[in-house]
């Protein structure tokens, strides 16, 4: 393969370039990876873990469309847990606990591996722009590569400053150097940028820990893969759990003075869901106690990652601060926190496909988009590799719809929300969650994958079969009615009233207490042996059932608001010209310049009043 001419390049080895890169050399196009360093592809930089609440919704979604994170993520997964399990299954979501080290190991060995990509150990100084089109890259060591598209995954890179205390080092990354001219390049060509900042918390030796005075937190007793296409894991560890005090919180506003967030040497806003410790003792003072868990960080390392304890104070209060959390007295740190300041653009000057509409070819992904989270990071990746793909092979884009998945949810409040603190994904931002739950991920997304060439034939046939079990699971769910004796013997024993004649199973199911596996074993439709081995597939059945009201209305509603999504406005639509609409709506409208009503009705400061001169306007 030629080095100096591809069809797509993607610049940044993290979770965006990694996922972009494979899709797209899956897809058949000549791919080049270019990272600064090489070993760090698929680095964990701060939480060693993938999932967690919505989170893991997107690491599924991912694996559905074909991505890599979710089987990344069980290759080195040492702990596994369902979270939310005591709520409603809408939020239910996997989360895995990572060895640090093997994570971007395998990472690394899957994208040497792939064929139609080659990985480039060069720091990118420029995006070559013609004509408003993107052409390729310029290296530090003045090499251009030409390339048909570029997806720039720079995450916290782009003029990165990092802070501990007041001391500042330029770097996006401890031992990595800040990319410092792209930024203002693109800055040029008239894209808006912002800073922004997010953290980590100290690492601490595992070996000065007193873990008798924790709470461990272990993980499922029967843990289940995040992939697909992952047979079996193990649990190999516990994370453990404690809080701090009131001595804690009076020892790190000590720091207060020479913390660089208080002092005003750091501009950027930084994530709102999981601020620094500094930070939550400040706004939460009444609070006498924050948690902390201490997570291992791998097989082969005495490093613990102290979650809940981001911070970029001074390196004697982090000590200080953490010395003073029982069973922490002899603590010795191997790592101090900090905080990174970087550049991102504006994501509302990008399309749904993640492409600039600024410069054509040129596509944004990651935490260059204002985003939080490996799993954001990794999705628009995704997204944005397979649409680079598409664009060079002139075929129609792949975007995906907010009422089909959280990657549509994110991508849609990234185009038409102002970012003014790092996006993180949560299941209340889904208004149509009970749709999008984990169990149907691969009923979502999977035959897209397949569509693209990113899921093979095996598994889809494989997937196939296991839809074909749940057919005949909820045939069997409506039509079967046991016998009443047999029934209520099942009733009684999970202190449900009895019935007085046959009933279905299906209504039988939405009774809470009783389980659709045990309603079917009391009929012979569906062989036992084949019942055993496909509990998830019962479960997703009851839950269907049980949810039944809820989730036909919710179809309701997504057929209402295709209406509207299927109302185009035209590209470069003169909003000023329409009097009637408020000048707000005008100058939102002007600036995000929405391709449909649908997504015209979701921009913050856009009234329902508006929306509707604008819907008579374009008839």
């Amino acid at each position: 393969m030629s080095v100096s001419n591809f069809d797509v390049l993607v610049v940044g080895g993290g979770h965006a370039g990694i996922e972009a890169s494979i899709a797209a050399a899956r897809m058949g196009l000549r791919v080049g990876l270019v990272s600064m360093d090489l070993h760090s592809i698929g680095r964990l930089s701060c939480n060693p873990s993938v999932g967690g609440s919505a989170k893991g919704h997107l690491a599924k979604e991912i694996d559905a469309l074909g991505g890599v994170m979710a089987s990344l993520a069980d290759a080195s997964g040492l702990q596994f847990k369902m979270l939310n399990t005591s709520k409603g299954p809408a939020i239910w979501s996997p989360r895995t606990q990572n060895d640090k080290d093997l994570y971007p190991l395998f990472a690394q060995n899957l994208v040497l591996k792939q064929r139609n990509l080659k990985m480039i150990p060069e720091k990118v100084v420029e995006i070559l722009v013609n004509a408003d089109s993107v052409v390729g890259i310029k290296t530090e060591t003045n090499e251009c590569i030409s390339a048909k598209t570029v997806v720039l995954c720079s995450g916290t890179f782009l003029n990165a400053v990092m802070w501990t205390g007041q001391q500042a080092v330029s770097g996006g990354r401890v031992g990595e150097k800040a990319a410092d001219k792209i930024s203002d390049l693109l800055a040029g060509f008239g894209l808006v940028k912002g800073r922004l900042k997010t953290g980590t918390p100290p690492r601490i030796d595992a070996k000065s820990i007193d873990y008798s005075v924790f709470r461990p937190h272990n993980g499922d007793e029967s843990p289940q893969p995040m992939s697909f296409r992952t047979q079996i894991v193990k649990n190999r560890l516990a994370c453990y759990a404690t809080q701090t005090s009131e001595r804690t919180h009076d020892i790190l506003r000590t720091g207060f003075s020479r913390s660089p967030m208080f002092t005003g040497l750091i501009h950027g806003a930084g994530p709102r869901y999981c601020p620094s410790i500094e930070d939550k003792i400040a706004r939460f003072s009444d609070k006498s106690s924050h948690s902390i868990v201490l997570e291992p960080e791998g097989l082969n390392t005495h490093s613990v990652y102290v979650n809940g304890f981001s911070t970029s104070l001074p390196p004697d209060i982090q000590e200080r601060g953490l010395q003073s959390v029982s069973g922490l007295e002899r603590a010795q740190i191997v790592r101090y926190g900090y905080a990174v300041e970087y550049d991102f653009f504006f994501p509302y000057q990008l399309k749904y496909t993640l492409e600039s509409k600024a410069i054509s070819g040129l596509f944004f992904a990651g935490q260059i988009n204002g985003t939080s989270g490996y799993e954001e990071a990794a999705s628009q990746g995704l997204i944005a590799g397979i649409n680079a793909a598409l664009k060079v092979l002139d075929r129609d884009p792949f975007i995906v719809k907010r009422t089909d998945a959280y990657i549509g949810v994110l991508i849609d409040d990234l185009v038409n929300k102002n970012t003014e603190e790092p996006y993180r994904i949560f299941t209340s931002l889904a208004e149509f969650r009970l749709l999008l739950r984990i169990d149907t991920v691969y009923d979502r997304l999977l035959p897209y994958g397949h569509q693209l060439g990113l899921i093979s034939q095996w598994d889809y046939e494989r997937w196939d079969r296991k839809k074909d079990i749940e057919r005949k699971i909820n045939r069997a769910t409506i039509a079967d009615k046991p016998a009443v004796e047999a029934v209520n013997t099942l009733l009684l024993s999970s202190n449900e009233t009895p019935v007085s004649e046959t009933t279905t199973l299906a209504q039988l199911t939405r009774r809470p207490t009783v389980n659709l596996g045990d309603l079917l074993m009391l009929t012979e439709t569906i062989p036992a042996t084949l019942l055993n081995e496909h509990q998830d597939s019962i479960a997703k059945v009851q839950t269907n059932h049980r949810y039944q009201g809820y989730i036909e209305k919710q179809v309701r509603d997504v057929e209402r608001s295709q209406a509207m999504e299927e109302t185009v406005i035209p590209t470069n639509f003169l909003y000023d010209r329409v009097f009637s609409l408020s000048t707000e709506a005008r100058e939102k409208l002007s600036r995000i310049q929405p391709s449909t009503l649908g997504q015209a009705s979701r921009i913050p400061g856009v009234s329902a009043s508006d929306i509707s001169i604008l819907t008579v306007y374009l008839r």
